[in-house]
C-alpha cells in the first residue's frame, strides 16, 4: 500500500445520498461486516452528521491487487492513525471512514454472528453511509486504488 495523495476539502462539498447505500446491497459483504449497512447509520442520519463538519481529508491509496486484503488493511490502519493524529491536535470528533468493508481481522467473527474483536476501531465505509465519493474524485477504473476519508472538524 502506498499513499498517493491527501487532499483537504470543505465538508460542504460532500454529497450524501441513498445511491451508494443501494449499491452496497449488491456487494457480497452487505450486512456481514460491522462497517457495512445495515450496521451503520443510515444515509439520512449520516447526511445530518456530515453537515456538522467543516473539513474533511480524502486519501488516495495505491493497492497491489496481488496483496489486496493486506494492502487494504494497511490503508484502514493508516486512516485510523490519521484520525488519532487529528484527535491529538484537539479535533475530538475526527472520524475515519473506510474504503469498503472492514478487514481489520483476517477472520471476521462478526460474519459468524459473534461479537466484533475490534469494536473501537471499526468505522463505517464511505459508501455504507451514502457518501458519493465519485463527486469528490475522478474515478479511473484502470487504477488499482482505494479512497479513504477522515472527517476532521
Amino acid at each position: 500500500m502506498k499513499v498517493l495523495w491527501e487532499r483537504e476539502i470543505p465538508a460542504d462539498e460532500i454529497v450524501v445520498s441513498p445511491r451508494p447505500v443501494w449499491k452496497c446491497r449488491s456487494c457480497p459483504m452487505y450486512g456481514r461486516r460491522p462497517s457495512c449497512p445495515p450496521h451503520v447509520p443510515d444515509w439520512r442520519e449520516a447526511k445530518e452528521w456530515v453537515r456538522h463538519f467543516k473539513r474533511a481529508l480524502i486519501i488516495k491509496f495505491e493497492i497491489d491487487m496481488d496483496r489486496f486484503e493486506q494492502d487494504k488493511r494497511e490503508a484502514l490502519l493508516y486512516l485510523l492513525k490519521r484520525e488519532e493524529e487529528f484527535f491529538r491536535e484537539g479535533k475530538m470528533y475526527a472520524t475515519a471512514l473506510f474504503p469498503g468493508n472492514c478487514n481489520l481481522c483476517d477472520d471476521c467473527p462478526f460474519e459468524r454472528g459473534e461479537p466484533c474483536r475490534m469494536p473501537t476501531r471499526v468505522r463505517p465505509s464511505i459508501d455504507a453511509i451514502g457518501i458519493e465519493i465519485g463527486r469528490l474524485v475522478k474515478i479511473d477504473f484502470s487504477e488499482s486504488v482505494l479512497y479513504g476519508m477522515v472527517l476532521i472538524e
